[in-house]
């Protein structure tokens, strides 16, 4: 039992060494930082220029649009990549449905895309 316990002290002292060095940069902080800031620092700053609206405002929906096709599109490109590596090394039968399973995977994409498009999702007024 103390050998199997053995094999995990390096982990715990990883653990050990990474709280201590956590705890040791936030005092350090709070025993360095300034104790009375001025007005200044306290107040609100945006780009800039004071706060002029509220900030639970509603956003255009068009911006989640744009936020949902970086995703897909970042998602397809995650996936694409190490098919792309792994094809190349698949047998021939397994390989051909590997293709063509990830071809109507980029259809399904592109018909999404272009239904966005066609729908004037991307345009900006």
């Amino acid at each position: 039992m103390n050998a199997f316990l053995l094999q995990y002290l390096p982990i715990v002292m990883m653990l050990g060494i990474a709280g201590a060095l956590g705890v040791g940069f936030v005092m350090a902080a709070w025993l360095v930082a300034p104790k009375a800031p001025d007005a200044e620092k306290l107040s609100s700053y945006e780009c800039g220029f004071n706060a002029f609206d509220d900030a639970r405002m509603k956003f255009d929906v068009r911006f989640y649009l744009v936020s949902i096709l970086f995703i897909i599109f970042d998602l397809e490109v995650a996936f694409l990549f190490p098919w792309a590596v792994a094809l190349m090394k698949l047998p021939h039968a397994v390989g051909q449905f590997a293709f063509w399973s990830m071809m109507s995977f980029l259809g399904v994409l592109t018909v999404g895309f272009v239904y966005e498009w066609k729908k004037g999702a991307l345009e900006w007024e």
